[in-house]
């Protein structure tokens, strides 16, 4: 199954784990591996395929992972430079699924001949793109035995926006500890599956030159697309990518600008349907990046223009998306894939697993003085305002909960105005966001980025691929919209479609907001104004104060609390519901014209988030009181500002 020779236990426990690990004997399970590997060999040579194999692969791997923290000595590829890891190295990768290609085929089993012994030998196909073939060896297109799987390819980038204390804490948890690895030579010569295949649709002269090519120690062959039943492996595409120029830099399609880190091509063998775009997950696989996939051959170069336009279905762009060198986007084959319900590293993974419910029982027991100093934190951030803070907090903490419709329920933006003028605070206050929460953006309106920017995720049809924008982004990411350094001026058509539904925060002066209402379609469902109590002649300076004056384990404990309230189970009783119902039906009385219907879904979603913020899994009499209060206060600021023509004075 896996490329790995040595037999030695601690030659195979570096070869798996890639580069050189501390620890000799503390990963001891992936000897495993080579049992795997023989007993597959077995199987297959008793005739065919034992699809319960595949499934002791998995389990072997499930089992393994759960012992003596077993994960953290997996190198990451979030943590760990691509040219430390070997080839075919146990890895795993933390990721957002960025787009999904289409089904590939490849060969699950094949047989090669020994073209002096004339023996037959069974290989697996899975979790490789290139096919391994001794010197002597030759692939046997036509045995019986060979058999044609299906696997799904996903383009995975690092999560977007991810916060730098995520980052580093993941760093830090990781124990593989890996070198640069030098010392890795191929042992076998490599072809794609396809190669043989393919010559078999290629003139003599041409067979024959492809012959001595071979002898000579060349790596692979021309892809053709002719054959009755393509095998669509990354090999095959990625043998056409000789013809393609790479001179201009690849666009590695990460949603945000300036990102860094690793996109790889993720191959799924199974259950991938229970994957969507924009997704994250944490993936355990096999790790490729062979030679054969990246090699740009002037040969092969001159000789694809022999290839027939009306037999091949992929454009040349096509091609160069879907298959780019493997030193620039690796490829992992998945043996184990989970969908995170966050990255918040300070959590347990799945907070609805029994053992998780010790460490949530716990950190519940001490909420109550945890919201306190936080709201404490979030009122000096804001420049004194407490009420502020109080809505910073539900905001953090909202989240979708489900959609009827079009309608996202639970979704609840805030619209921060009256901040201050000619001053660096909404950068500032972005800045304490990105220490509470795992993943962010700061979206600067200025008339340049909303003429010049993507924001919408859109189908490019002659690459086939989904082109990012700067809204393609996961679930719970805190979009803050800085709408202080707008100005008046032209947008063009690309800056007139802005329609998204993401929770956000956005924040504009006390000056002029024509603009905010007139230019684009944001809608926060809250609007709060600003009171400072004070202003600090130098923002940065207090805002530096502040941070540093918070302990680590209290902020900590601020980011545990900030992501494990989205995930509570809420519900509203039946005695409760009528109350607010008929609560409702008074206020609607007492001003009829001023109370509507959205104004009750506001005050539930108010409540719901305050009840939550409390740690309260149920509406009470009490918060509907306090929520109906907050909104009050905040009302009745919002009145107090004189407006006109929509300008606030």
């Amino acid at each position: 199954m896996f490329a790995v020779q040595e037999t030695n236990p601690q030659v195979l426990e570096k070869t798996v784990l890639g580069g050189h690990v501390s620890g000799v004997g503390s990963f001891q399970w992936v000897l495993g591996l080579a049992d795997f590997k023989n007993e597959a060999l077995d199987l297959h040579a008793q005739n065919g395929v034992n699809p319960d194999w595949e499934k002791k692969v998995i389990e072997y791997f499930k089992e393994k992972l759960k012992e003596n923290n077993a994960p953290k000595w997996v190198p990451s590829l979030n943590e760990v430079p691509l040219h430390y890891l070997k080839p075919n190295s146990f890895v795993k990768f933390r990721c957002m699924i960025q787009d999904m290609f289409d089904p590939e085929f490849y060969m699950g089993v094949y047989e090669t001949v020994n073209q002096n012994t004339k023996a037959h030998v069974l290989h697996f196909g899975k979790y490789r793109d290139v096919a391994e073939c001794g010197p002597q060896q030759e692939l046997d297109l036509n045995s019986p035995r060979n058999t044609t799987l299906e696997r799904q390819t996903f383009y995975c980038v690092p999560v977007p926006g991810e916060s730098t204390w995520v980052k580093e804490a993941y760093v830090n948890a990781n124990q593989a500890r890996v070198s640069p690895s030098t010392s890795y030579t191929p042992s076998r010569h490599k072809r794609s599956y396809e190669d043989d295949d393919d010559m078999d649709l290629q003139p003599n002269k041409q067979k024959d030159q492809h012959a001595g090519a071979r002898q000579a120690g060349s790596v692979g062959g021309l892809q053709w697309c002719g054959e009755p039943k393509r095998l669509e492996t990354e090999a095959s595409t990625g043998q056409q990518l000789n013809s393609l120029n790479f001179s201009s830099p690849f666009d590695l399609n990460f949603p945000l600008p300036g990102e860094k880190g690793p996109a790889c091509l993720v191959k799924v063998y199974e259950d991938w349907d229970c994957f969507k775009v924009n997704d994250i997950l944490e993936l355990y696989g096999i790790l490729s990046v062979d030679p054969v996939l990246s090699i740009l051959n002037n040969d092969e170069r001159d000789a694809s223009a022999l290839l027939d336009p009306m037999e091949c279905t992929d454009t040349a762009e096509e091609q160069r998306v879907h298959s780019p060198p493997a030193s620039l986007v690796p490829r992992i084959h998945v043996i184990l894939a989970q969908k995170l319900q966050h990255i918040n590293p300070l959590l347990p993974a799945c907070l609805n697993k029994e053992e998780s419910k010790t460490f949530v029982s716990s950190f519940m027991s001490e909420l109550s003085p945890v919201r306190a100093e936080l709201l404490g934190f979030l009122t000096h951030a804001l420049l004194g305002d407490s009420l502020a803070a109080e809505y910073l907090i539900l905001h953090l903490i909202s989240t979708v909960y489900t959609r009827r419709d079009v309608l996202p329920l639970g979704k609840f933006t805030v619209n921060l105005s009256g901040c201050p003028r000619n001053s660096t605070f909404t950068e500032h206050l972005y800045r304490i966001i990105q220490h509470l929460v795992p993943a962010s953006f700061r979206l600067q309106m200025t008339i340049e980025n909303m003429n010049h920017l993507k924001f919408i995720p859109h189908k490019d049809y002659t690459a086939n691929r989904l082109v990012s924008g700067l809204l393609q982004l996961p679930s719970n990411t805190s979009l803050v919209i800085d709408e202080t350094l707008l100005e008046q001026g032209q947008l063009d058509t690309p800056g007139t479609y802005i329609d998204v539904s993401l929770p956000f925060l956005t924040s504009f002066p006390l000056k002029n907001s024509e603009n905010t209402v007139y230019f684009f379609s944001f809608q926060a469902d809250c609007q709060i104004h600003l009171q400072p109590q004070l202003i600090p002649p130098n923002m940065e300076e207090y805002m530096n104060s502040l941070l540093s004056a918070v302990l680590p384990s209290v902020l900590n404990k601020f980011r545990i609390y900030l992501t494990l309230l989205r995930f509570l189970e809420y519900s509203i009783s039946d005695e409760i519901t009528k109350a607010v119902e008929d609560d409702f039906v008074e206020m609607r009385k007492n001003d009829p014209q001023s109370i509507t219907a959205d104004d009750l879904h506001q005050l539930l979603v108010v409540a719901r988030c305050l009840s939550l913020s409390a740690g309260q899994t149920t509406l009470s009499r009490e918060r509907w009181l306090r929520a109906k209060q907050l909104e009050s206060l905040r009302r009745t600021r919002l009145q107090q500002q004189k407006c006109v023509n929509g300008n606030e004075l």
